[in-house]
């Protein structure tokens, strides 16, 4: 059986603008619009799944989605940086967000490694549970993680990968083998090709 999996990646808010590890910030009202305004035209999916976070449940609800929330799609785990921006961290800790940028096995906020977390997304993707057609509300660095295992590509790529908000990222395939789809707009007449 051939696994489709959609990303979507959450609307704008207030810790995406200011470039802030998740803080639990709201998705913007404007932002909640716009999803509403193409939620309508979602093609039907087999399951429909989202990370944890406020604005990615925040998302999926404004896209009309009875999604089941699963920490198994969470974000990159940031430790002790969470709710802070890469450049009071930069400042606070240069040394350390040089490794964490570096080195894809380093974790000096305490949480989780990127190559820790891509390890992660790539066993989700290749689970028996992607069976049939997925739509996932996912944060960005899920998105890149997904990317970067699709195409073999070397753990410095998954720093390299732009997900803009409300954009839609689709893989397809089966046996390990998938296409890639990027950068689609989420809007009322895109939203059908997904």
């Amino acid at each position: 059986m051939t696994h489709r999996v959609t990303f979507v990646s959450p609307a704008t808010s207030s810790s995406l603008r200011a470039a802030r590890f998740d803080d639990g910030a709201s998705i913007d009202a404007g932002a909640a619009a716009r999803a509403r305004a193409v939620g309508a035209s979602l093609p039907p999916v087999t399951r429909a799944v989202v990370s944890p976070s406020v604005r990615c449940r925040e998302t999926a609800a404004a896209l009309g989605l009875d999604a089941v929330d699963t920490a198994e799609w969470a974000g990159l785990d940031v430790g002790r940086w969470r709710g802070r921006t890469l450049a009071e961290v930069g400042a606070a800790e240069p040394e350390a967000v040089a490794r964490w940028l570096a080195e894809p096995a380093s974790a000096p906020h305490g949480g989780e490694s990127v190559a820790d977390f891509r390890d992660r997304v790539a066993r989700l993707l290749e689970s028996s549970a992607m069976d049939g057609r997925t739509l996932a509300v996912v944060e960005p660095e899920v998105v890149r993680a997904a990317v970067a295992h699709v195409l073999a590509a070397p753990a410095a790529a998954f720093w390299r990968i732009d997900v803009p908000p409300l954009s839609a990222t689709t893989i397809s395939g089966r046996g390990g083998r998938w296409n890639l789809r990027v950068g689609q707009p989420l809007d009322a007449g895109a939203a059908t090709d997904l």
